[in-house]
Parts: C-alpha cells; structure tokens; sequence
C-alpha cells in the first residue's frame, strides 16, 4: 500500500553554531513531536527563503540573524502527518540567548556541543542534513 503525500511544500531551517555547539529544539508542533530539531518553518507565498529563516528563528527563539549561508536542501517526508516537504538549511550567525517563545512548538531549546552525539531522535529534516556528512 502505498502512502500518498501534500505537497511538496518548502520549509527552512536555521542551523546555528556557536563555539562548536549547535542549537536544537524538542518539538512539540503538529508533525515530529518529541524529536530534535533546528529553528525553522514553511516558507510563506512569495517570501524569500533567507528572510523566512531569520523570521522563523526569532519567533521561536528570540534570537536575531546576522549573516546566513545555503547549506544544502533535503526532500523529508512525513508519514504521520502525510506531509512532504524540501527543506533549504541554512547556517546562521545569531545574537543572544535562545528561549521558548512558541510552547505549542519546542519545549526547550539546548546548545549540543558533541556533533558525533546529536539527541534522538532527530527530526527528520535535521536527520537528513546529517546524512549527507555535512557538518559545520
């Protein structure tokens, strides 16, 4: 039996580094909860995928974007939900401190400083991006 998927639509996600540490969220949103992920969101109609990044991760963390590079994209599907999305990372320089500022979508936001131990699970975007060997 095969599943049908919505979409694909196009999501982001804000990779954040800092002092060798990256920034992750336990989710709590419609689709992946309990798993790890980075800041991120669906890219809005006619909205550049750049200012949805630092959008997204205001309005999750309270960090503000400095500088954001193209990482890679990755095609994630959602069997749960039916949901398929591509997904463009990108990797951000951000000022201050993350905090919860959507509990309905992560309940905590944690600095990892050991890249070969990422939390499990990962959501599947930030699983894929791992896949590919990229790492910051």
């Amino acid at each position: 039996m095969s599943t049908s998927y919505r979409g694909p639509f196009v999501g982001v996600s804000a990779v954040v580094v800092r002092g060798g540490a990256i920034l992750l969220g336990r989710r709590r949103g419609a689709h992946g909860p309990g798993t790890w992920a980075f800041p991120g969101g669906k890219v809005d109609a006619g909205e550049d995928p750049a200012a949805t990044v630092a959008r997204e991760l205001h309005e999750e963390t309270g960090l503000r974007a400095g500088r954001i590079a193209e990482i890679a994209w990755t095609s994630d599907l959602f069997p749960e939900s039916g949901l398929h999305y591509v997904t463009l990372h990108h990797l951000v320089e951000a000022a201050g401190e993350p905090e919860v500022r959507e509990p309905d979508k992560a309940d905590e936001w944690r600095w990892w400083p050991d890249l070969d131990h990422l939390p499990s699970p990962l959501f599947a975007p930030a699983a894929a991006l791992w896949a590919t060997g990229w790492r910051p």
